[in-house]
């Protein structure tokens, strides 16, 4: 008789939930039968990385980590975010030396112990107080805040389990009043990869870019940079063989990567050998700061969601990485339908040359996205991602809109105010329904859940209702429920000094759940 143990196919499922992929082949069966079916199972253990938040010592720094609710799953479970500077090397100490030669040996020997135990117990407090999470979860569907104001503040690195990893997030917004990085800088925590593109970035005179590099492992990763400006690639010496030391953060500054001044650049941060969490920080002189998120993968279309009715100026960056050039058309995505901008209906994009067109107040008062398609049928894959501006003179404030996939079945924004926040919908193709949940408040306050209907080629800005009660600050969660695609961006906005500041952030697909193959027979028990 042939069986296959039961552990085996617990232990394929579990590998399916952690890591997103499982196969099972019946021995015997020549690899014959894999899999007949997939099942959804929610994830059992997800990673975010948050950058450094500001060195400035005007800067306060609010982070909000939250899981949305669930009917059932796993019981337990842990959500923290620690410092990356501050974990444990896990390194085995060495053990003391046994043997002795006498009484006084033996009391320079205690005397040494007790100096070392002493030093030990000392280390162990320290440590004990750098590990202790800054963001912990308590509750499924109930944000949990933690606020810094300290200069110099480290970039965190968490993992969520079980009942957390389902959909966890985390939001990091930083308020900097005054100075040169002066500006309200938004950016939802990322899970390290090996493989990122931010069109968009600069290396002119005016701009102070960083690119944040944080590695989340027990051993360094090694990564490569790679810019391009409007000319092609920009020459660099030192963009290759970067070392992210294990469980740190490495930020750098751009201009310092190359010696060619570039008002739009593409930059390309791959590894080639771990992982890390990669993000640009943008400050722009007389203009104000704010995270770049990585743009979606490269693809034929893309779509870029949220820019606000009130834009002043909206200039979009965009890059073709393959060895084609692309021809895309630009249509924005209005209240009420879809049309192509005044004398830029298309943009031609060189390979491996950064293109970029200033649309100014393309929304004229009206919200609106940004679709791109291929103008060929080619599909040429390229990135994208929008500089947008609000109000004029010293009341200028900037923020970032990188091109963005689907909610799909469900995504979710942290850290909403009881004022401030706008939720951006669209649906580039068929007519579609979203069912929207503002979480529970951290401080207090009940859900509260609303359906809208999207209709196809336009956008959709709403004021979320919020929670009945609110105390503190809440999540949103936008499911899809039917219909075509919908792609979405919160905007945060917060009044400081005069100047709206505002930071926007994309929702992706949370990807709590992942498929997990199901045998194609029945393994328990298998006859000769």
């Amino acid at each position: 008789m042939k069986s296959t143990p039961l552990s085996l196919i617990a232990g394929v499922v579990a590998l399916a939930a952690v890591t997103g992929f499982a196969a099972l082949t019946v021995p015997g069966d020549d690899g014959a039968t894999e899999a007949k079916a997939a099942a959804r199972l929610p994830v059992e253990r997800s990673s975010l990385l948050c950058p450094a938040p500001s060195t400035s010592d005007l800067a306060e720094t609010t982070y909000t980590s939250f899981t949305p609710a669930a009917k059932d799953g796993p019981k337990d479970g842990t959500a923290e975010l620690k410092a990356a500077e501050a974990l444990p090397a896990d390194e085995d100490e060495d053990e003391p030396a046994d043997g002795r030669t006498g009484d006084a040996d033996d009391k320079k020997s205690d005397d040494a112990d007790a100096d070392d135990k002493a030093k030990t117990d000392a280390d162990d407090k320290k440590k004990a107080a750098d590990t202790k999470p800054v963001v912990s979860l308590k509750d499924l569907g109930k944000p949990v805040t933690a606020e810094t104001s300290k200069s110099g503040a480290p970039a965190l690195v968490g993992t969520a389990t079980d009942r957390f990893a389902p959909g966890w997030t985390t939001q990091q917004t930083t308020t900097a009043a005054a100075g040169g990085a002066r500006g309200l800088l938004g950016v939802s925590c990322t899970a390290p990869d090996t493989d990122f593109w931010f069109p968009g970035a600069s290396t002119g005179a005016s701009r102070q870019d960083y690119v944040h590099l944080t590695n989340p492992d027990d051993t360094a990763a090694v990564a490569d940079i790679e810019l391009y400006g409007a000319e092609g690639p920009l020459k660099s010496d030192v963009g290759e063989g970067i070392t992210v030391p294990a469980r740190s953060s490495v930020p750098l500054l751009i201009s310092t990567l190359t010696g060619e001044a570039a008002e739009n650049v593409t930059v390309h941060v791959t590894t080639r050998s771990g992982r890390v969490g990669a993000v640009v920080s943008a400050a722009e002189d007389e203009v104000g700061s704010d995270w770049l998120g990585a743009s979606a993968d490269p693809a034929g279309t893309q779509i870029l969601p949220g820019i606000p009715a009130d834009a002043t100026s909206v200039r979009l960056v965009a890059f073709a990485p393959g060895e084609d050039d692309a021809d895309v058309k630009v249509q924005l995505l209005g209240k009420n339908g879809t049309f192509s901008p005044a004398g830029n209906d298309t943009l031609h994009i060189k390979s491996q040359m950064t293109a970029s067109v200033d649309l100014k107040n393309v929304t004229r008062g009206e919200p609106g996205s940004l679709r791109l398609t291929p103008t060929d049928g080619s599909r040429t894959p390229v990135v994208a991602a929008l500089r947008v501006v609000r109000g004029t003179g010293a009341k200028q404030e900037v923020a970032f809109i990188p091109a963005t996939g689907p909610v799909g079945e469900r995504a979710t924004v942290a850290d909403n105010r009881a004022k401030g926040s706008v939720l951006s919908l669209t649906a580039p193709g068929k007519t579609a329904k979203v069912k929207v949940t503002a979480s529970a408040g951290s401080e207090g306050g009940e859900a509260a859940v609303k359906t809208y209907t999207v209709k196809g080629g336009t956008t959709l800005e709403v004021t979320p209702e919020a929670p009945a009660g609110l105390k503190g600050g809440y999540a949103l969660t936008v499911e899809t429920e039917s219909g075509g695609p919908v792609h979405a961006a919160r905007t945060l906005t917060i009044p400081e000094g005069g100047i709206d500041m505002f930071t926007v952030q994309t929702l992706q697909d949370d990807g709590g759940t992942v498929e997990v193959p199901e045998a194609e027979q029945d393994l328990s028990v298998l006859d000769d």
